[in-house]
């Protein structure tokens, strides 16, 4: 952490999430007075509580990682107040931050925001060529919303907003609840439960030819305190590795590490998702000097550990 946030007065939402909580955790380190006001507290779609909280705190930078999202049965069961929910967050937050004189506005965005059959690897400027995934397409589009909305103020108010754009995250402290979780949290409980039960095989959702890319949420949270600190544009900026995993090569990954030796059977009645995704990462080597640092394997590793003895 370098001497820019010494001092500085930040306002995490979402900080007691599973981004969040390392994004403060490195604000902490490097000197910022952190601000984590609670949804008990300040209900983020109200824009008067938007406003309270805003006044409360005086921040001079907002960073916005609160999201109501999971994994692909998530998005399917609730597609409208997944929408709405995030919808309202986003523009009431961005245009309280505008009128409340803060300094920058961080919009954590998402690799949802992409179209279903984006060209990989994909690039930014192909974010308004198609329609997001359907599965997830309400939380992709309130993502798009987010940024449109970055750039309409840039042009007519002049206020400062970036949108560091990650992958799929994974790591410690995400949610292993069946109902929210990601894929990478979903196989390992699987996988685990599975060996601990002396299980023959574990099923997969789709087919397996689906391909993911994985980002570790440690080098996320350095990527988007790198955004913070050095951009100062609304153009969006792709977090990732750059590297493109096949699901079925995930499993059988996931698989090992969890020490799971059964067969993985291939549930094709459950969706695939997006086809592809993997990420065009040009932009942030350029322009924030960015690299993502763990490897799958052992970001992986790590992500289990933390599992087991936090059960």
């Amino acid at each position: 952490m370098s001497d820019f946030w010494r001092d500085k007065r930040v306002l995490v939402t979402g900080g007691a999430g599973f981004l969040g909580s390392f994004i403060v955790d490195r604000l902490r380190a490097g000197g910022a007075v952190v601000a984590l006001p609670r949804s008990k507290e300040y209900d983020l779609r109200r824009r008067e509580d938007v406003d309270r909280m805003l006044s409360v705190y005086a921040p001079a930078m907002v960073i916005h990682a609160a999201v109501d999202g999971g994994g692909i049965g998530y998005m399917r069961h609730y597609p409208g107040s997944v929408y709405t929910n995030n919808t309202l967050m986003n523009t009431l937050l961005l245009d309280g931050c505008h009128r409340a004189g803060v300094e920058k506005f961080v919009g954590v965005s998402s690799v949802c925001a992409y179209p279903r059959d984006a060209p990989v690897p994909m690039r930014e400027e192909d974010i308004w060529d198609g329609y997001p995934e359907p599965t997830n397409a309400a939380y992709g589009l309130s993502k798009k919303m987010m940024m449109e909305q970055g750039k309409a103020y840039k042009q007519q108010y002049g206020y400062c907003s970036v949108f560091p754009m990650p992958v799929n995250l994974y790591g410690p402290r995400d949610h292993f609840d069946p109902e929210r979780s990601h894929v990478v949290p979903a196989l390992i409980r699987k996988c685990i439960d599975a060996r601990e039960a002396g299980a023959d095989h574990i099923v997969a959702w789709g087919t397996g030819r689906a391909t993911r890319e994985l980002l570790y949420v440690e080098d996320c949270a350095d990527a988007v305190l790198r955004t913070a600190e050095v951009f100062d544009r609304p153009d969006p900026i792709n977090i990732g590795t750059g590297r493109e995993t096949p699901v079925k090569e995930l499993v059988e990954t996931v698989a090992a590490v969890c020490g799971f030796e059964g067969e993985i059977r291939w549930d094709t009645s459950k969706p695939d998702g997006q086809p592809r995704k993997c990420l065009d990462v040009s932009r942030a080597r350029e322009w924030l000097g960015w690299e993502a640092k763990v490897t799958l394997e052992e970001g992986l590793k790590r992500t289990v550990e933390w599992y087991l003895s936090r059960r």
